[in-house]
């Protein structure tokens, strides 16, 4: 019964809320920031049969958040955790979505805004490294070979 109390409170809060959406009645999806927002992320909650005594099982494991470094997620988690063990026995669903709202800038400040293509720049800067050197190699042996050619015409 409680659940279900929770779950009617949560659908009257969101109702019309497009950053919330209901997976089924007892997970919950809701999206921290605009959808254009490169520090946007989504938080996952579901409830165990034993919630709200135990915490509630909080992931950030959707699409959405793909290019969330794995740190920041982490830091997300940790930091919603903190909230969870300080309202354990309480409605919290709400709250923890309210936290993360409140708390966005915080939750996000170590994440770089362009993880992607940095990223792919670090890796194809850094392998083209590996093919010039070879090639020096094979100019110093054409070089060579040109040289005895010389040495031959001579």
């Amino acid at each position: 019964p409680r659940l279900q109390m929770e779950l009617e409170a949560l659908r009257s809060i969101y109702e019309g809320d497009l950053c919330f959406r209901e997976l089924s009645p007892v997970s919950f999806q809701y999206r921290i920031g605009e959808s254009g927002d490169p520090k946007a992320f989504l938080i996952e909650v579901s409830w165990p049969e034993t919630y709200p005594q135990t915490a509630p099982v909080i992931s950030m494991d959707a699409f959405f958040n793909n290019t969330i470094s794995s740190a920041t997620k982490q830091s997300i988690l940790d930091k919603l955790m903190v909230e969870v063990e300080a309202n354990l026995g309480t409605a919290m669903t709400y709250t923890l979505f309210e936290y993360a709202k409140d708390n966005k800038e915080v939750f996000m400040e170590n994440q770089p805004v362009n993880t992607v293509t940095s990223v792919s720049n670090s890796i194809s800067t850094g392998t083209p490294d590996v093919p010039p050197s070879k090639k020096k190699e094979k100019k110093e042996q054409l070089s060579k070979t040109q040289k005895r050619k010389l040495a031959d015409k001579t």
